[in-house]
Order: structure tokens, then sequence, then C-alpha cells
């Protein structure tokens, strides 16, 4: 396309997303603040999940898909001694055991071995679909099915801090990694189950959360100034 064809509004916002409403809500409530036709996002992240959102404006979200493959970072909380169905603090509790004495040492002689290609499993509580069903719709039903496996990779994955029964972590790993799978299945190598209890994206590819706003100011800003924070579609094609 001509250099012409593209608009101010035809790029890249990055949003601090806030704890609470879905990735889809928060594309809608832009959408409609901004009289947008087209709008996006490149990798959902959870409700209670924060930090960096990638939406797409415009004719750039044609790139959703570029940018939704690329790598991605993560700072987190896990809570050792209970396990929940949706393997984060959102689900039901169904499992608690006591918390053996651990130390950031041991934690990360553990997450040690997730590191590398992985074969994760979708939770049933999640978006994945199975015959165009997504899971957590059969899983509100009571209904479990087969899932088929994802190769992912991990490129680290470190706890930084640990104060009983709370360990703060930093994951890089390849787009479609379920970081509650990891939370999950460090607990059960631990021997005392765990769960996701917060968790927040720093980076995605070369996009990072130092240069995103917060939902709530982007909605304030006027539309000259929101001009400003869009990333142009050529400069995206250039970088990705």
């Amino acid at each position: 396309m001509p250099l012409q064809t593209f608009g101010p509004l035809d790029g890249a916002l990055l949003v601090d997303k806030p704890a609470g409403p879905t990735s889809h809500d928060v594309v809608e409530a832009v959408r409609r603040q901004f009289h947008l036709q087209k709008a996006g996002h490149c990798g959902t992240l959870d409700p209670n999940a924060t930090g960096l959102l990638v939406l797409v404006l415009g004719r750039a979200t044609k790139l959703s898909e570029k940018l939704m493959s690329t790598d991605k970072v993560y700072e987190g909380t896990i809570k050792f001694g209970e396990t929940t169905t949706s393997y984060d603090a959102d689900g039901e509790l169904v499992g608690s055991l006591p918390v053996p004495p651990l130390t950031v040492a041991q934690i990360n002689e553990e997450a040690r071995a997730f590191v590398g290609d992985l074969l994760q499993t979708p939770p049933m509580v999640s978006a994945a679909k199975v015959g165009g069903v997504p899971l957590y719709k059969l899983a509100r039903k009571g209904v479990e099915v087969e899932r088929k496996p994802r190769l992912v990779h991990i490129y680290s994955f470190a706890c930084s801090q640990y104060t009983e029964p709370l360990a703060t972590f930093r994951v890089a790993c390849t787009k479609g990694t379920y970081v509650r799978s990891l939370a999950h299945e460090l607990g059960q190598k631990l021997g005392c189950g765990a769960h996701l209890a917060a968790l927040r994206r720093t980076v995605a590819g070369k996009l990072s959360l130092a240069d995103a706003l917060p939902l709530d100011q982007v909605l304030a800003l006027p539309v000259a100034e929101l001009e400003k924070r869009v990333i142009p579609f050529l400069k995206l094609t250039a970088s990705t």
C-alpha cells in the first residue's frame, strides 16, 4: 500500500491492562471511546492478569497474527499448598497440603526442569477450543475432554524471592505458553501443589510494558494525544 493510505490510528497501541476486564473488554472500550471501525489485540491475558496488552488499530489489525507469534516475558506470584480447578486464583480450591520448608534455591532447582522445549496440555478452564467449543464452556458443564498437548519453549523460569507460601517469579517463553500450568506443575514437583496467584506481562517481542499506558489513562486521552501513542503500521512491519 502507498504510504498515504495509512492514517495516524493505523498501528499498535500499548495498554497496561488492569485486573478484572477481559482482553476483549479492553479492545471494546478503546474502540468505542475513539469510534474505531477496526480494533483487536495480540495475545489474550486472563481477566485477573495485568500488564502489556498490544492493541492493533485500523489497517494494523492485519498484523495481529504476526505480532501474536512473538515471545513473551511474564512476572508473577505462585502460591504453594493450594491447587485449583483453573490452576490460578480464579478457580475453585480442589486441594490443600502442608508446604514443606523451601528455599529459593530449592524452588529454582525444580523450575529449571521446565526450561527448554515443553509439551503443555491446555487446562480445561481455558479459551483453547475442542470441536470449535472453548474448553472453559465445557468445564462449566462438568465435562472434561481429551486435549492435544502443544509444544512450547521456555527460555527461563526462575524464582527471585520466597516468603511461605508465596514465590515471586519471572518466565520468558514462546507464544501460547500457559504460565498457570507451569505454576501447577511446579507445585506437583514440590509435593504440595500450587496455583498462579498473580501474573503480569512485561514484554511481547520487541514491545515493552514500560511504553504502555494504563487503560484509564488511555481512555482519557484526546485523539491528538492518542495518535502520538500509536506505533505506526510501517514501523511495526519493519520491527517484526
